[in-house]
């Protein structure tokens, strides 16, 4: 039997997505500040300190767990959306940026996962948000993105949000996968993470892909993602701040002129 709120879903959407959380009367799903989309007349919003969990143990545990969270930028507080009706309602929250929305029945994987920080989007309330600080001395130099991550702790369903396409890997035992940092989901807390040097004087100089890469060992499951947000975010930059050169003088200048820079 579940400790956690006990919440069914639906997912809509392709590649801009949802998801709808029915809930039951005095049911409560937690999310995060911004998430929120729509609601049925009936379900009541409440600003939380930290997570609401029985596990933050009164205000010293409450202020210590949302300390961390704060130490990396997330916010302090959450917001919680329960039933106050007596019939079933349901609320919606929608995924920040373009790619999937990962369910995770925390359930079957061991009762805890390890992500992005800034990857989670809702769970039933029960589940425990909390950072997870690598404690390898080379993920901590160099580990970059996956140096401080977020848990999810309890036995209900945790609703993440990745960019890109979203793939789910089960890892077995001594099984190695070099992933980029931030292509990283999440993983369950039975794999063993680490850094490691790329090595080549011409991959250093020349590789273009960075100077570290994330190691993750099983067994476990992984989840990982095409087109981490940071990389996206980091081409755009690029393309806005970067005079192109005119390609083929003709439709080089047609191109200028059209998006303004002709006029200039």
């Amino acid at each position: 039997m579940r400790g956690n709120h006990e919440i069914d879903y639906r997912i809509f959407g392709e590649e801009m997505q949802y998801v709808e959380i029915e809930l039951d009367p005095t049911e409560t799903a937690i999310a995060e500040p911004g998430a929120f989309m729509m609601m049925h007349d009936g379900i009541q919003l409440e600003t939380i300190f930290g997570d609401g969990s029985q596990q933050q143990g009164g205000l010293l545990g409450k202020l210590f767990s949302a300390g961390k969270r704060m130490l990396v930028g997330e916010s302090l507080f959450m917001t919680a959306f329960t039933n106050v009706s007596s019939t079933k309602k349901s609320v919606s929250f929608a995924s920040p940026y373009p790619g999937k929305i990962v369910t995770i029945d925390l359930m079957r994987i061991g009762g805890k996962v390890i992500c992005q920080k800034d990857a989670f989007l809702c769970a039933a309330k029960g589940v425990k948000i909390g950072i997870e600080f690598q404690r390898k001395l080379g993920t901590g130099l160099f580990g970059g993105e996956g140096f401080i991550m977020e848990n999810l702790e309890g036995d209900g369903m945790a609703f993440l949000h990745a960019s890109g396409f979203v793939q789910e890997i089960d890892l077995q035992q001594g099984e190695l996968l070099k992933i980029d940092t931030g292509c990283i989901v999440g993983f369950t807390a039975t794999v063993d993470y680490d850094i490691q040097f790329v090595g080549g004087i011409k991959n250093t100089l020349f590789g273009g892909e960075g100077l570290f890469f994330a190691t993750l060992k099983g067994p476990g499951r992984i989840w990982v993602q095409s087109l981490p947000i940071s990389r996206l975010a980091g081409r755009i930059l690029a393309y806005g701040t970067y005079k192109r050169k005119e390609e083929g003088s003709i439709l080089g200048g047609i191109g200028n002129i059209l998006d303004g820079d002709g006029w200039k």
